[in-house]
């Protein structure tokens, strides 16, 4: 399977990101260039997303990690501190259940809601999905203005005016073009069952942004399940809260990423 499509930079201990469904690594250029100064950061496309590859049937959360591992081999990269929104938070859950991740910060990880909960984010998913292919001729134009950021990522950022026109664009590579999108929301996203966290044993630090209107309450229930793991409430953030709480996400990425190595107490909230 060819490697998956990724931008890479920075020097020092290796960090991978990993976006949610529906968008694709451009989700994380306001965080980039500033944790490139710290880590040797690899963001990767998805499978089906951007510019990678489907090459995961089934698109379960087990597969998907499969693949990314594979590209971590291939780059000979073992363990690396993960930072993941969305499905890309519970891949990194995934990920460090394996002990492949030497620290992990989960934003509005997925795999914890309840039935009504998935039916929401489900249908929010299908809706975007739905409109972002009908407006896709002009999502180069609305990707160029505050207004129009604001009509495409409203749903995922709390503040989407701010975002970058390269963050809008992710949702053309992601919710417009990705491919297998419905095999995925329903494999990753609705079917997904986490296992196992028992077995993780890396720093894990989960956040969510006080204004997540997709994620619900799922990421706190995390805290009973993974050992040692933290939650830190992300302040007037959405569900994407990469632009929203930038300076917020870098601070807990090099604290979480401080703490590997050592073994934390019980859940702490902050």
């Amino acid at each position: 399977m060819p490697l998956l499509a990724s931008d890479r930079a920075g020097r020092g201990e290796p960090l991978l990101l990993l976006h949610g469904i529906g968008s694709t690594r451009d989700d994380f250029a306001a965080l980039l260039p500033e944790l490139a100064e710290h880590f040797d950061v690899l963001s990767v496309d998805l499978p089906g997303h951007g510019a990678s590859e489907v090459g995961t049937w089934p698109p379960t959360v087990a597969g998907l990690t499969d693949a990314v591992e594979a590209d971590l081999d291939a780059r000979g990269l073992h363990r690396v501190h993960v930072l993941g929104n969305s499905l890309g938070g519970r891949i990194g859950i995934e990920l460090a259940a394996r002990r492949r991740a030497r620290s992990l910060v989960a934003l509005s990880p997925s795999g914890l809601g309840l039935p009504a909960e998935r039916l929401h984010q489900g249908l929010l998913m299908a809706t975007t999905r739905h409109l972002t292919r009908a407006l896709r001729p002009l999502l180069g134009t609305l990707a160029g203005t505050p207004a129009g950021r604001t009509a495409l990522l409203g749903g995922m950022r709390a503040r989407p005016w701010e975002a970058s026109e390269t963050e809008a664009l992710a949702m053309r590579g992601g919710f417009a073009d990705a491919t297998g999108f419905w095999s995925m929301l329903w494999w990753a996203v609705l079917r997904d069952v986490p296992t196992g966290l028992h077995r993780v044993e890396c720093p894990v630090t989960l956040a969510q942004g006080a204004l997540d209107m997709v994620g619900a309450g799922q990421t706190p229930r995390y805290l009973a399940l993974i050992p040692g793991s933290r939650f830190h409430l992300l302040p007037a953030a959405g569900h994407a809260p990469q632009s929203d709480a930038a300076d917020a996400i870098l601070t807990l990425v090099r604290d979480t990423a401080g703490r590997a190595g050592t073994r934390t107490g019980g859940p702490v909230r902050t």
